[in-house]
């Protein structure tokens, strides 16, 4: 088992922007896909973007344009840089993580099988 942990929460305003981290030692961050998910009070958790072992991303639509996720292998991290940011991303995000190869990348959370405790990000207006 990996215990993925994310960082980089907060508060901001709306327009602001925020970088999200997840770590997890011992994770092959090369090999597996990763993703950040979200979720509000009240709602389902929704897939915000992923990247796969090959580094092509995919992005919900509601973000695109907005966020971008990345990952930096030596320091086995995976960052979402989050611009422009509206008061309807406020939710707690989560990384989330494969324990296999997927030949695509996904923004199901049935496809992940590691996640972090996840970390709240609020935006106000």
């Amino acid at each position: 088992e990996y215990q993925l942990v994310e960082s980089g929460g907060g508060s901001v305003q709306v327009g602001g922007s925020l970088r999200l981290s997840c770590t997890a030692s011992g994770y092959t961050y090369s090999t597996y896909s990763m993703a950040w998910f979200r979720q509000a009070p009240g709602y389902e958790r929704e897939g915000v973007a992923g990247i796969h072992s090959s580094g092509e991303t995919l992005y919900a639509e509601s973000v695109k344009g907005r966020f971008t996720i990345s990952k930096e292998g030596a320091k086995n991290t995976l960052y979402l840089q989050m611009n422009s940011l509206k008061p309807e991303d406020t939710a707690t995000y989560y990384c989330a993580g494969t324990d296999g190869y997927l030949p695509s990348v996904r923004l199901t959370a049935s496809s992940y099988k590691y996640w972090g405790q996840g970390t709240q990000v609020t935006v106000s207006s």
